[in-house]
């Protein structure tokens, strides 16, 4: 039998061109397991001549109720997802684990640091929901809660009925915090992620600190201050400035602010090592050298610290890891599992050229 000229092939049209079910040809694509190979075989290939592409997925979505992706929530832009060298490399690891050659990878870019607007949530087509890094009260949290997708959440915020993945940051903090004051330094500022989505950059007083609305921030901050308040350091004479976003262009406005202040921190506390990076060269930009003026610290252990002149002193969170905690709990939250109490990623100190006593005073 031949097929009208111009008519797109339908199940129907193969089904009649064999003499078999309707259900049939569908099962050689969906339920092959029902079908002999050789029944099978000879759908696929009478669908081939005919010229039929396969079953929409859109409808099959439907049927099936699965879309075959997982969705990221991300705080910022697409361009963060490869130009954040640890965003970048947590996806990759994210997107290892949950390949398995039919399933896709949705990025939900955010707007102004507030994460993906709720409406790009409710038109997306996912099985799950990945959330990272968002502020506290995101309204894409509110849509992924009215779909009542399975969540799970890398690093921030708090959400009750989530699967999380985190790193121990407070604890991080602390470390690099202690590291500097170890080697004798008492004037320290600290270049900081944003505080609130609200596009604010610049210095921030204790009263922005005290309603930061991005967990991490909050608890590197109380790192930071808990291994300084151990020395005897007041908290409320250490400068902060804040940065919206961890790039190296804004690592470098902030550090030289807080550069220029006067008497100058010998001790920078950064966190994230591109902001690092750019704290080195502010000081490099102001005639001073790393760490003989000023001592550098970052948070992450990306590649790039390694490499970077001086190399970084920083605090090292396991991103492979990360990524690869996020992608299995997506994929049990997939097959129904309930989620369990949050994931807490160890970090460690891993001292290098960018850290050295303070000068003496001349």
């Amino acid at each position: 039998m031949s097929q009208d000229r111009g008519r797109r092939p339908t199940l129907d049209t193969i089904a009649l061109e064999l003499g078999v079910s309707r259900a049939t040809v569908s099962n050689a694509y969906n339920r092959p397991d029902q079908l002999s190979a050789e029944l099978r075989e000879r759908i696929i290939a009478t669908a081939r001549r005919l010229g039929y592409p396969g079953p929409d997925p859109t409808a099959r979505s439907l049927a099936t109720r699965r879309s075959g992706s997982v969705a990221v929530m991300l705080c910022d832009g697409l361009s963060s997802a490869f130009s954040d060298p640890a965003l970048s490399i947590m996806l990759d690891a994210l997107a290892s684990t949950v390949d398995s050659g039919d399933r896709a990878l949705l990025l939900l870019p955010g707007v102004d640091g507030a994460g993906p607007r709720a409406q790009s949530v409710m038109r997306a087509q996912t099985d799950v929901v990945v959330a990272y890094s968002l502020v506290d009260d995101a309204p894409s949290l509110e849509a992924v809660r009215a779909r009542k997708l399975p969540l799970v959440v890398v690093d921030e915020p708090v959400v009750p009925g989530s699967a999380r993945v985190e790193v121990a940051d407070e604890t991080g903090a602390a470390l690099a915090a202690r590291h500097v004051v170890s080697l004798g330094h008492r004037r320290i500022g600290v270049l900081a992620f944003e505080l609130s989505a609200d596009g604010h950059h610049g210095p921030a007083g204790l009263d922005r600190i005290k309603t930061a609305r991005f967990r991490v921030t909050r608890d590197r901050i109380a790192g930071y201050w808990k291994g300084l308040a151990e020395h005897g350091i007041p908290t409320d004479e250490v400068p902060l400035w804040e940065a919206p976003g961890s790039g190296r262009e804004i690592g470098t406005i902030g550090a030289r602010w807080l550069l220029e202040r006067h008497p100058r921190p010998t001790a920078l506390l950064c966190m994230s090592d591109e902001l690092a990076i750019g704290a080195v060269r502010a000081a490099h930009d102001l005639g001073l050298a790393v760490p003989a003026d000023v001592s550098v610290v970052g948070f992450d252990d990306t590649p790039a610290a390694s490499w970077s002149s001086p190399p970084l002193t920083t605090v090292r969170q396991d991103l492979l890891l990360k990524g690869r905690t996020a992608g299995d709990l997506a994929l049990r939250m997939l097959n129904g599992e309930r989620p369990g109490p949050p994931i807490t990623l160890g970090v460690t100190l891993v001292a290098r050229a960018s850290t050295a006593p303070p000068a003496a005073p001349m």
